[in-house]
């Protein structure tokens, strides 16, 4: 038998090396996943591409916003903005079109944060221009990370903050560090900066998460903003009479009215940072 020629035998190796065939389910319940994730994909998919065919109609401006959202929402986050924007609906991380007259405004926080971005928005409306960061900001090594990009180009005259949560398992040194990096960063772009102390939480041993965690980061971030000159919206001490009425139970969230109080708390400290004087006179 003459040998196969190099190109045949690189092909018949090459047809050899693809990847198995998945397994088939050998039950029910692995059928239903299976079909179940198909089913999801396939809805996926749709929302990509309506997404997709949305944005081509934006204009450069809202574009440039939406790239910078693809690439700063992550894996959890962007999947949720994208059926917002196909189905129409508004969001924490909608493109603001500025009203030239209106001051700038910046909220910089974590997911409690998104919840009364819309509320404060609202709030505000006509009196400012309220921004996003345009991310779930979590812990303080995430904002170092991201800070001049959810700062941006733009000017802006107060910018209002939060770092917490996330960082209620970070040791307390390097929560005071990163703040005092990020504070110090904040105060250089010439805006009014206020800080919003960190929501509570409930003791959840599952989630390695206590109470006193907050507490004690609300103590360390009050002492950096104080020696820092920064107002603070203690938005812990407003919210927590009314935990029962308005914090989801044995969550870190809260219920529409729970966002409706915080987005009033918020709205009313970027009133009163307005009305002050500005940074160093």
């Amino acid at each position: 038998m003459r040998p196969l020629p190099l190109l045949c035998l690189t092909a018949v190796l090459a047809f050899g090396a693809t990847e198995p065939a998945k397994p088939e389910p050998t039950n029910a319940q692995e059928a239903a996943a299976k079909e179940l994730a198909v089913k999801k994909a396939a809805q996926d998919a749709a929302v990509d591409a309506k997404y997709v065919a949305w944005v081509a109609g934006l204009t450069p401006g809202e574009q440039a916003w939406e790239r910078v959202l693809q690439q700063q929402l992550g894996s959890f986050y962007l999947p949720l903005h994208k059926r917002d924007k196909v189905a129409g609906k508004s969001n924490a991380w909608d493109f603001v079109q500025d009203d030239p007259k209106l001051p700038r405004v910046l909220l910089i926080g974590d997911s409690v944060s998104r919840g009364y971005t819309l509320p404060t928005r609202a709030a505000l409306a006509g009196v400012m221009n309220v921004h996003r960061a345009p991310a779930n900001c979590g812990p303080t090594a995430a904002g170092l990370k991201n800070l001049e990009v959810w700062l941006g180009e733009g000017k802006w005259d107060i910018i209002h903050f939060n770092f917490g949560i996330h960082d209620r398992a970070t040791h307390l040194e390097d929560y005071a560090a990163r703040l005092e990096q990020i504070a110090e960063r904040l105060q250089q772009t010439g805006a009014k900066v206020v800080w919003a102390t960190t929501t509570p939480i409930p003791d959840d041993p599952a989630q390695k998460q206590t109470a006193a965690a907050i507490v004690a980061r609300n103590a360390v971030a009050r002492e950096v903003m104080q020696r820092r000159q920064i107002a603070i919206n203690d938005l812990f001490a407003a919210i927590t009479p009314r935990l029962a009425e308005l914090q989801n139970p044995r969550d870190v969230h809260f219920n529409p009215a729970g966002y409706a109080f915080l987005g009033a708390q918020v709205a009313a400290a970027l009133r009163g940072a307005l009305a002050a004087p500005a940074p160093g006179k």
